[in-house]
């Protein structure tokens, strides 16, 4: 039943007018995960069934001698080999699982705030410690295997900001949170040149002041009810470990330190750990 269900869920997203479309699915995403490896699909493994996945589907039928009807269904699963099975929920998955339903898994650990780096349908030692960090998280025991209580809690919508912030950069938002390429961008990046002032966001105390192999200079501040901010990329720290800031405390400034290609500020947020939108409520 799990896989006939799943099969039925893309059919119907990919068959729906556009208005639905928007609408986000991890069988999507793991089908766009698959056909990337075709390379037939190069957009943003992001859930949604848009235009890019419904083309992608199609040269994949014609490809493989099947009717073209941009409908992603048992054959066309099928022509995608171990890549198009099993559904999500038909086993337990750990460590050293690969397939369709191990994409989907590491999407929706995304979505939650538990990237593991790229999303590619192999459980490997990044997705396996995502999904120790998510378990504790969501109230489970820390196993590493993603059986129903899991994928239950990985089902519910995804965590939001419970504090409003205000902006830590006068500049508009470059790019924002969530999918890019098969990866997950887990905060919002304000463009700006190197050495502008960057304020902090709110009320709270300084919980990290220093370096990050890929945030570069960074600083994190510790505010109620479990949200910490971060501001990474930094060229200079204007601020130390324990020291407490208010919103538009000058805590450092923008650079391109870390794993960045040009002078910006990345910018988190995060509920007990799991990263989660900014835009929303940072004004």
């Amino acid at each position: 039943m799990a896989r006939i269900a799943c099969a039925t869920i893309v059919l119907v997203l990919l068959a729906v007018a556009e208005p639905a479309a928007a609408r986000v699915s991890s069988s999507v995403a793991a089908l766009q995960v698959a056909l990337r490896a075709e390379g037939l699909y190069a957009g943003s493994v992001d859930g949604v069934a848009g235009p890019g996945t419904r083309s992608a589907v199609r040269a994949l039928q014609a490809r493989r001698g099947l009717a073209v009807d941009g409908i992603a269904g048992r054959q066309t699963r099928h022509a995608l080999g171990r890549r198009g099975r099993p559904a999500l929920g038909s086993r337990p998955l750990s460590s050293g699982r690969r397939g369709w339903d191990v994409a989907a898994l590491q999407f929706l650990l995304a979505r939650h705030g538990f990237p593991s780096g790229r999303v590619d349908g192999g459980l490997g030692p990044r997705t396996a410690a995502a999904l120790r960090r998510f378990q504790p998280w969501a109230g489970l025991g820390a196993d590493g295997v993603a059986g129903p209580a899991t994928l239950a809690a990985l089902r519910r919508p995804p965590a939001r900001s419970i504090l409003r912030f205000a902006r830590p950069l006068p500049s508009a938002i470059g790019d924002g949170f969530g999918p890019r390429g098969d990866m997950f961008h887990t905060g919002v990046d304000f463009p700006a040149p190197s050495g502008t002032p960057v304020g902090a966001a709110g009320r709270g105390c300084v919980s990290f002041a220093g370096w990050d192999d890929g945030y570069g200079r960074l600083v994190v501040v510790q505010h109620r009810l479990g949200m910490t901010s971060w501001y990474a990329h930094l060229s200079r720290i204007g601020v130390r470990r324990g020291e407490c800031v208010v919103a538009g405390s000058r805590i450092g400034r923008v650079g391109a330190t870390g794993r960045a290609t040009g002078p910006h500020l990345h910018f988190e947020l995060r509920l007990r750990g799991a990263a989660v939108d900014p835009a929303p409520v940072t004004g």
